[in-house]
């Protein structure tokens, strides 16, 4: 960790108050994928690092805090999904293959961080502005990359001239969203994890190209 980092009460964190904070975050994070979030309580997270909740309230004021500063941290890290689409093309066989690495890297991004993504959906879900925020910080950073796409892709005659290209984008990035955070879902239905990756990359492909992609 780096930069100044400041207790509730302002002071500056020292090299090893900075350590015990990581490690409360590192705790809570462990804690959070296997237990549900509303279990979750401040001496439990103290007690599994090895200090006391004293401690803990030195760094964080509840354990909604700590884990909006784990969900601040996991969005800086969506922003790399961008990195799928930029200098990307949408035409012939390397728009196929653009499609198929947005899923891939969209799903992979849920699964690493899974159980964090479950507690900002449920505080959007509730109506928590800050838990939505990072919610729409994540989306955006696909969104806005696929709505410059579909826009250029328009320019050039390619789709529709009728078609909102920011609407179309929001709405598969909506659809990758809740499909990722419901993968172990498919199973029920007998969809393999295999087999629900090419098909998401299809419709994707489609939704961007109007077009049948070339493999």
């Amino acid at each position: 960790m780096t930069g100044q980092v400041r207790t509730v009460d302002g002071r500056v964190a020292g090299r090893r108050g900075q350590a015990t904070r990581q490690k409360l975050l590192d705790c809570l994070s462990e804690m959070l994928s296997s237990s549900p979030y509303r279990d979750v309580k401040v001496i439990d997270v103290a007690r599994k690092a090895g200090t006391s909740p004293a401690t803990f309230y030195q760094y964080f004021p509840d354990v909604e805090g700590a884990v909006l500063e784990l969900a601040e941290e996991m969005a800086t890290h969506g922003a790399a999904l961008t990195e799928l689409l930029e200098g990307r093309s949408w035409v012939g066989k390397a728009g196929w293959q653009t499609a198929q690495e947005l899923v891939d890297g969209f799903l992979e991004f849920w699964r690493k961080h899974d159980a964090i993504l479950r507690v900002v959906d449920l505080g959007a879900a509730e109506g928590d502005k800050r838990f939505y925020k990072i919610r729409m910080k994540i989306l955006n950073a696909v969104t806005n990359s696929l709505t410059d796409s579909i826009a250029e892709l328009q320019s050039k005659g390619r789709v529709d001239k009728d078609v909102n290209p920011a609407a179309v984008a929001g709405a598969l990035v909506a659809m990758l969203a809740s499909v990722a955070s419901h993968q172990k879902g498919f199973t029920s239905w007998g969809v393999k994890q295999a087999e629900l990756k090419p098909n998401l990359a299809l419709l994707v492909y489609l939704g961007v190209t109007e077009r049948k992609p070339t493999r």
